[in-house]
This record gives C-alpha cells, sequence and structure tokens, in this order.
C-alpha cells in the first residue's frame, strides 16, 4: 500500500497528527487542543461459520485500531459486500446484528454504512474515536529496555484456517472465538494511567510483522521470549498439518529487510509469530514496572497476558 499512497501528495494541515506516512493504526485529526479524531476502517471475509459470531469479530476487530491508539470509538459505518442473489438475507441480519451487538458493547453507535453486491461475503466498519491530541498512543516511540506485552494469545490464523481444512476439529475455536470477539477496550483501559511508549494491535502482519513496525523506524530492535507466548490449544497440531495462510510466506518477506537471526528459537516459533492475527492483542512497549503493573491487572479481570520479550538498540528481530 506503501507505492499506492505514494500518489498521494502528503498533507501540509497542521492538525493532521497522524497520517498514513508511517505503519500507524488509525489517522489522527486535531479539532482543538483538547479533541483529536480518530478514524480507521477495516472489513474481511469470514472467517468462522457462525453469521454472529462472524459480526462480533468483525467489530471488534474493526474497533481495535481504535483502542490501539488510547482513543475511544464514538461512531461506526456498516461495509458490506453480500450475494444478495444467491444467499438469504437472514444471513447478513444476523452478521449485522452480532457487529451491532459488539459496536453497543464499546460505547459507540452504528450510524449508517453501504453495501454492495459480491460473488462474496465481506463485513466490516469504518470507525471514528475521540482521544485528547496529547494522549494518542502511537506504534513508534519504543525505547530500549521497555518491555513487551502482549494482551491475547496468538494463533488465530492456523487454527481457523486448519478448522476451515477440515485438519481440527471445530471445537478447538472455541477458546479462540472467545477471544476474537473480546473488545481490547478492556486492556487499553487498563494500560491508560501507565507510562506507554508505543502500541498497537496484533493482526494480518503477525507479531513480528507488528514488531518489525514498531522498531524499525527507528533502527531499534526487539528480543522476543518465545517460550513465554500463550498459544492457543491445537496450534502446533495445526502447524503441523500445513494449516498456514498465505499470509505466513508475505509476513516473513516483509520482515526480512530487516535482521532475524535464525536462532533455534525462531526455527521453532517462525510459523507462530509470524501467524496473521483477526482481532489479535494489543501490543505495549513500556518501562519493566509498568509492565509488571499491567500484567497483574490484565491477570486479575481474567485475560491472558503474555510478557513477550523487551526493546533492545540493536536493529535486529531475534527470538530466543
Amino acid at each position: 500500500m506503501g507505492d499506492i499512497f505514494s500518489a498521494i501528495p502528503p498533507s501540509e494541515d497542521p492538525n493532521l497528527l497522524v497520517g498514513f506516512s508511517g505503519h500507524e493504526d488509525g489517522a489522527v485529526y486535531r479539532l482543538d487542543g483538547d479533541r483529536a479524531l480518530v478514524q480507521t476502517v477495516d472489513f474481511f471475509t469470514p472467517i468462522v461459520d457462525d453469521p454472529r459470531d462472524f459480526g462480533a469479530i468483525a467489530a471488534a476487530n474493526a474497533l481495535s485500531d481504535v483502542y490501539a491508539m488510547g482513543a475511544r470509538p464514538l461512531t461506526a459505518l456498516s461495509l458490506v459486500c453480500y450475494p444478495y442473489k444467491s444467499m438469504d438475507i437472514e444471513i447478513l441480519t444476523e452478521i449485522v446484528a452480532g457487529g451491532a451487538e459488539k459496536v453497543c458493547e464499546a460505547g459507540a453507535l452504528v450510524v449508517g454504512g453501504h453495501s454492495v453486491g459480491d460473488a462474496e461475503i465481506k463485513f466490516g466498519y469504518a470507525v471514528t474515536g475521540e482521544v485528547h491530541p496529547d494522549a494518542v498512543w502511537r506504534n513508534q516511540g519504543a525505547r530500549p529496555g521497555d518491555r513487551l506485552v502482549l494482551t491475547k494469545p496468538l494463533g488465530t490464523g492456523v487454527l481457523t484456517t486448519a478448522v476451515k481444512q477440515d485438519k481440527l476439529p471445530t471445537d478447538l475455536l472455541t477458546e479462540p472465538i472467545a477471544e476474537m470477539k473480546r473488545l481490547n477496550r478492556y486492556t487499553a483501559e487498563a494500560a491508560r494511567d501507565l507510562k506507554v511508549h508505543a502500541a498497537t494491535d496484533i493482526t494480518g502482519f503477525g507479531l513480528l510483522g507488528h514488531l518489525y513496525e514498531m522498531v524499525s523506524p527507528n533502527r531499534l530492535g526487539a528480543r522476543v521470549q518465545c517460550d513465554a507466548l500463550r498459544l492457543f490449544e491445537g496450534i502446533w497440531e495445526g502447524i503441523e498439518a500445513g494449516a498456514l495462510t498465505g499470509a505466513h510466506r508475505t509476513n516473513l518477506e516483509y520482515i526480512e529487510t530487516y535482521t532475524v537471526p535464525r536462532t533455534a528459537a525462531f526455527t521453532r516459533y517462525e510459523k507462530a509469530v509470524l501467524d496473521p492475527q483477526t482481532s489479535g492483542g494489543l501490543l505495549f512497549a513500556l518501562p519493566a514496572d509498568q509492565a509488571d503493573v499491567l500484567m497483574g491487572r490484565l491477570e486479575a479481570s481474567g485475560h491472558r497476558p503474555s510478557l513477550v520479550g523487551e526493546i533492545t538498540d540493536t536493529p535486529e528481530l531475534t527470538c530466543c
């Protein structure tokens, strides 16, 4: 997308605090000294069979970018692609209902949307949020020595693919679906009063891909403690069965513009740390004492966070 956006002239508006020049999760436009708008959009094809679950996951995924920037969502516009001539409209009704329930849980409003006829279902939202201009979380800004806290387990890409290909039983999706439907609102609120130096959500580029976006602009690095990662049950069986998406390959190509030592841990965990996530967790970079506080808060509230590593001053991504 960087090559495509290069055709758009850069903005000279001083109120555009965050645009598309980096790898940020959304755009930020300052309204005044106390308010800025955050805007983001996301939609995709179904990854689960239940229409209402799919709608809820799509909503949680779209809302996640707002939370990753330290903002609260205000409104959401539905984006619908649907094969109206070949599929029952009740399926779409369930998708929309599942999404609306999740937007309501976020304290936001569905205020409209747009639909087109298509051969395949696609659903999501364009979300607008609000944040103080001085309180925006960026995915850049991490400092050497910062600890990395990941708020959800990894493995949704492998597991949804494996179940779709009949390589694993459907009951292995129970926990991943619950986590994909869980809003990142609650983990963002747990970190709001802490010294967050950088934040992002883990989605299509996988853990290492999004970590690369966090450290590469400032030529920093990261050390990932792979045995500390929380992984969904069944991920190893799915990997062994070959249930990988094309994103595993493209994510590896993406990070290989950086140094990625081929350690024993990387060899073992490569498919897990490159697995594309849907509605994945937030990744925070913050001082060690603050990371401990955040871990305690999240564990006490029933989340499954991982203290997954630290930021280094060496420009490489190391799995150990």
